[in-house]
């Protein structure tokens, strides 16, 4: 039994100083082999590879993918008309020089990330100040951009990386600028606004007015249409009576005083006194058209 466990045991150990010789390296990784704390070798090519056992040969693993450096905590930027800007950012970054940035950062990335973000806030600093605040949030903001890489692409050498884009983000004013800068533009939209409503008064007046006048118009022409049909009327009907009463005159007489008669009792209340020879009542007194003799008095 004895020389069974010593046979197991020397077999475990076999396999554990196979163990701590392989390794293998993700596609997404790069391993750095270090010989007594100096760097020996450097393995960009995935698979499984192999070294010596600690403590003579250790292994550390590297993301070479494509990392993100957000903005910090923001700081105003003043323009070059002195108006301060709150720039969000970020930066795409990898490891091109494993070597490089183990001697500058060790193998924490975020011993990088603290070191680069001032790096990137005094490139930003920089282009800023050169230009007004119209440039930086429309017109040169993509060379704003583009100068930034530029400028760090030269740095970034020297932590072992490569700059693979900057963008900003967002642009904006103080908390303090940006109340009054909106204030500023809802006095101006206000103002266009009354502006708008003097215009829109404006013209609903003069439609009104307009209106009216065309109705006035419209009502002149009509009446005097009215009045020229109705005198046309008046005339043709002047002229039947005209040619009906020429052809009987007595008719005509009789007629007359029918008219005045209607004309006069309109109501059954109407009262007349007059003298029963009065020539009015003449039609009703038959052909001849004398008056009554009076009652003789007793």
């Amino acid at each position: 039994m004895n020389r069974i466990g010593i046979v197991v045991s020397g077999l475990l150990a076999l396999i554990m100083l196979a163990a701590s010789t392989l390794f293998v390296v993700d596609q997404r990784q790069v391993g750095v082999i270090y010989a007594l704390g100096e760097i020996k070798e450097v393995i960009t090519e995935p698979g499984l590879k192999w070294k010596l056992p600690p403590p003579f040969q250790n292994v550390v693993f590297l993301d070479k993918r494509v990392q993100t450096l957000d903005s910090p905590e923001t700081r105003p930027i003043f323009t070059a008309e002195k108006k301060s800007l709150v720039i969000d950012w970020l930066v795409k970054w990898r490891i091109s020089e494993p070597r490089q940035f183990i001697r500058n950062n060790g193998v924490d990335l975020r011993n990088l990330e603290s070191r680069l973000s001032p790096v990137v806030q005094a490139a930003f600093n920089e282009e800023v100040t050169k230009r007004d605040v119209r440039s930086v949030l429309s017109k040169e903001r993509e060379k704003v951009m583009n100068d930034v890489r530029t400028r760090l692409a030269d740095e970034a050498k020297s932590f072992g990386i490569e700059i693979v884009d900057v963008r900003i983000k967002r642009v904006d004013f103080v908390a303090d600028i940006t109340d009054s800068v909106y204030r500023r533009m809802e006095s101006e939209r206000k103002q266009v606004a009354n502006e708008l409503r003097s215009q829109g008064a404006a013209d609903a007046e003069k439609i009104r007015a307009d209106a009216d006048r065309q109705r006035e118009v419209i009502i002149a022409e009509a009446y005097r249409d009215a009045q020229k049909i109705k005198g046309e009327g008046d005339a043709k009907a002047s002229a039947l009576y005209a040619e009906s009463f020429g052809r009987d005159p007595q008719f005509a007489q009789f007629y007359r005083s029918l008219e005045a008669y209607r004309a006069t009792f309109r109501s059954k209340s109407d009262v007349m006194v007059v003298e029963p020879g009065n020539d009015f009542f003449r039609a009703m007194r038959g052909q001849g058209g004398a008056a009554p003799a009076p009652a003789p008095r007793k």
